[in-house]
């Protein structure tokens, strides 16, 4: 599945400004009630009033691109709150109204084009970095993970307790690599997209990882220990081995252990993992390497269907993901 040709905003804007075109983000700040878009989202607006991204799903967009237009012409930073009718909610497919404050910053004035390119970037390669900036003087400057731990963890962009200071979270994509394009994999790849995951089905077999099965998903033709070390696992990405053999997903299991990915998750009965431990001792893994294995795979929840499967791996991925260490 091919992704959203502009899915970096900051990007976006910092060309318009290099190609010489007035430009402005607008970040939604802080929201109530059923807000239209979560905050951390983001608006690029040009001096002729173009744009890419939305804070309101079109509710409010007329107004900031208006808002947008006159802070680039005077170089000053807006802050907009806006009420959503129950009727323009419903009409974004809501249940109810709310309300949206959202930060309108030109680039070069409110925004200095070195942080701006600095922010590009971090987030090109995937460090997670955080835009910390006030609502009422400005000064933006980023910030590493450790100085907002909780944020990162639940991607939750906000303003801080003092009620000045906005930290907008740029976190890398969240990915899931699934060794074995089986039947779990078929339900367990838009599970995790609708979670926020981009999947990648790693099976050198093409009579599993073929097109016809998985029409929507990336398909990587390959062993998964040469797929995964070109990936370059991060913290942002999770592994599960679906595939029932160890030619397969041992490779892959060594190749997660030897990262830091945040969650590794393998399928088999607890006969099976034993005896995945014992292979993973005899090559050097310790107690507290392999204790970061999942096996088996998943929350138990008793499911025995592929699809019930699916559903007990994201929702032991979401604990995982979100969840304080206890």
């Amino acid at each position: 599945m091919t992704p959203s040709p502009i899915t970096d905003l900051p990007k976006l804007a910092l060309d318009w400004h290099r190609a010489g075109r007035g430009v402005a983000i607008a970040t939604v700040v802080q929201t109530w009630g059923s807000a239209p878009r979560p905050t951390g989202s983001q608006l690029v607006i040009d001096s002729n009033g173009a744009m890419e991204g939305s804070v309101s799903g079109g509710c409010v967009e007329g107004a900031v691109i208006l808002e947008a237009i006159d802070a680039i012409a005077d170089g000053n930073t807006r802050l907009l709150e806006f009420g959503v009718s129950d009727n323009d909610a419903f009409a974004v497919g809501l249940a109810c109204g709310g309300e949206i404050k959202v930060l309108v910053e030109p680039v070069g004035t409110a925004i200095p084009v070195a942080v701006l390119a600095d922010l590009v970037a971090r987030r090109a390669q995937a460090e997670p970095v955080a835009y910390v900036t006030n609502l009422q003087q400005g000064g933006p400057a980023l910030q590493p993970q450790s100085a907002f731990p909780e944020r990162f963890r639940m991607d939750r962009s906000g303003i801080q307790d003092d009620g000045q200071t906005f930290v907008g979270i740029h976190n890398p994509p969240l990915r899931l690599a699934i060794i074995g394009a089986v039947h779990i994999a078929q339900y367990l790849a838009p599970m995790a997209r609708a979670c926020g995951y981009t999947p990648i089905l790693i099976d050198p077999r093409p009579a599993f990882a073929s097109q016809d099965r998985f029409p929507d998903e990336m398909l990587v033709d390959a062993w998964p220990d040469a797929a995964l070390a070109a990936l370059a696992l991060d913290a942002r990405t999770a592994v599960v081995t679906l595939s029932h053999d160890p030619k397969l997903d041992d490779p892959a299991v060594i190749g997660a252990l030897r990262s830091n990915v945040f969650y590794l998750g393998c399928l088999g009965s607890k006969r099976t993992h034993a005896k995945r431990l014992l292979r993973l001792s005899d090559a050097g893994f310790s107690d507290l390497d392999m204790a970061r294995i999942h096996g088996p795979v998943g929350l138990d929840i008793g499911g025995r269907l592929p699809a019930e499967i699916a559903v007990s791996i994201v929702a032991q991925m979401t604990q995982q993901l979100r969840q304080s260490p206890q």
